[in-house]
């Protein structure tokens, strides 16, 4: 193998690591384990509105399947550093470390970055490749 492949690779790993972690937090642990309600009220609670809940819950969830698919990887992390970085914010109160009560900020920091990094390395190695769309150069010609 040659360094392109491993960075390709290395791209692939951290890609499908950060796209696991957003659809854990989306849809196990707001969903299932908080609900969706009840992550609303948190959101509240810390002086956000209610519904930005949904609308995070959506973002993890489809830039989550979409990194671990390869599918615009680079626009899902786009999507996701906002939320990310909102995540972080929210656990500021909390301390450094996750390990404390409320969770501190360094995890969700550090995902942060990782999505920062995604954005640079791009989709990496076994992702689906959506066809680029081209003109027909008789189209092109007319123009």
């Amino acid at each position: 193998m040659n360094s392109a492949t491993y960075e390709k690779i290395g791209a692939f790993v951290t890609r499908v690591s950060l796209g696991t972690v957003l659809i854990a937090h989306s849809l196990y642990l707001k969903a299932v384990v908080f609900t969706l309600p009840g992550t609303a009220a948190f959101f509240e609670s810390i002086g956000l509105p209610g519904w930005s809940a949904y609308t995070v819950f959506a973002t993890e969830a489809v830039a989550g399947v979409a990194l671990v698919l390869g599918v615009g990887v680079r626009w899902a992390s786009l999507a996701a550093i906002p939320v990310l970085f909102g995540a972080t914010w929210a656990h500021l109160g909390a301390g450094w470390l996750f390990s404390n009560a409320g969770g501190g900020w360094e995890y969700p920091l550090f995902l942060s970055v990782i999505a920062v990094a995604q954005v640079f390395l791009g989709a990496g190695a076994f992702a689906i490749r959506v066809p680029e769309v081209r003109r027909s150069p008789v189209v092109a010609e007319a123009r």
